[in-house]
């Protein structure tokens, strides 16, 4: 879910100024109140799991890491034990 801060970008149309140069006087507009980086920025950026997903996350490694040693042991799984 993203948040975004209003930032209103205004453009008005000179005297003769034609459809295509509005466009790109919007759009230099835009560019130069960096608001598109900052979007970038949060939709590529992850969040940082916390402690409690680290830990299961951890405690599930080692419960598979058991099995299979529990496993090699038996003889049903191929490999070494360390």
């Amino acid at each position: 879910m993203f948040f975004i801060m209003a930032i209103n970008v205004e453009v008005n149309k000179n005297g003769n100024e034609n459809n295509l140069s509005l466009i790109r006087k919007f759009t230099k507009r835009v560019q130069g109140s960096g608001i598109l980086p900052r979007l970038r920025n949060r939709r590529y950026s992850e969040r940082k799991s916390s402690d409690f997903v680290k830990k299961k996350r951890t405690l599930k490694k080692i419960e598979k890491r058991e099995k299979v040693k529990k496993l090699i042991k038996m003889g049903k799984m191929p490999g070494t034990l360390n």
